[in-house]
């Protein structure tokens, strides 16, 4: 079996999945999709017909799973995407194990979605270029979303957290904290605000496929300007 990631350095999305992989310690090839400027009209790679052919949302990532008899299955969505991972490499977890599991999974789940649902989504390169399209700041309506949703998650990790979100282990909520706080960074939203979420994030940094999975780390990403 061969694993091939489709994704962009800098997608939330893309860097989920990465962190992931790494975490199973699976072999997997990287095929960078220029969502910025790539593609035939230049407007994104994600956008080419060869592209939608695997994922029809026009979205990163895509994982394209290669098995040995020569089927090839497209997986897309990051969540499910781990969720795969996880059913498919058991070890090590990023769900919960042992006494109480079961509503730990939930909590890491639902840790997982508050950021997934409610925070990415408003910060998504399509959402802002409309935004932008219609005369709005994009900035602007980026920060609120995202100090709005990181408050909310600093508030729902204080009944879960211990090294991590969820106990002393990462699970697929750190998978999707650790990209939050990169974005909300990147669109001048301070995350000292909220203390929890940067202790575990820094937690997080310590772990190898955490640090491998980091955006100016991967083969496509391109220096930002400085100030």
């Amino acid at each position: 079996m061969r694993l091939r990631l489709h994704n962009y350095w800098r997608s939330s999305a893309s860097y989920r999945v990465r962190i992931a992989l790494g975490w199973k310690q699976v072999p997997w090839e990287y095929v960078a999709v220029d969502i910025v400027k790539g593609g035939a009209a230049g407007g994104g790679g994600q956008h080419d017909d060869a592209y939608r052919a695997r994922n029809p949302m026009a979205q990163v990532p895509t994982l394209e799973v290669i098995e040995d008899d020569g089927r090839v299955h497209h997986l897309t969505q990051s969540l499910p995407i781990i969720e795969y991972l996880e059913e498919r490499f058991g070890e090590p977890p990023l769900l919960p194990r042992g006494p109480g599991a079961l509503e730990a999974r939930a909590h890491a789940r639902a840790l997982a979605e508050l950021v997934n649902s409610g925070i990415q989504p408003l910060q998504n390169l399509s959402t802002t270029r409309q935004v932008a399209a219609l005369g709005g700041d994009d900035r602007a309506w980026v920060q609120g979303f995202v100090a709005s949703g990181l408050a909310a998650l600093e508030r729902a990790v204080a009944a879960t957290a211990g090294r991590f979100c969820v106990g002393d282990a990462p699970s697929l909520a750190d998978c999707c904290l650790v990209p939050q706080l990169y974005s909300a960074r990147r669109f001048g939203v301070d995350p000292a605000a909220f203390p929890r979420l940067v202790a575990i994030g820094l937690a997080c940094d310590e772990l190898p496929a955490f640090a491998a999975a980091h955006p100016d780390r991967q083969p496509d990403a391109v220096p930002l300007p400085v100030g």
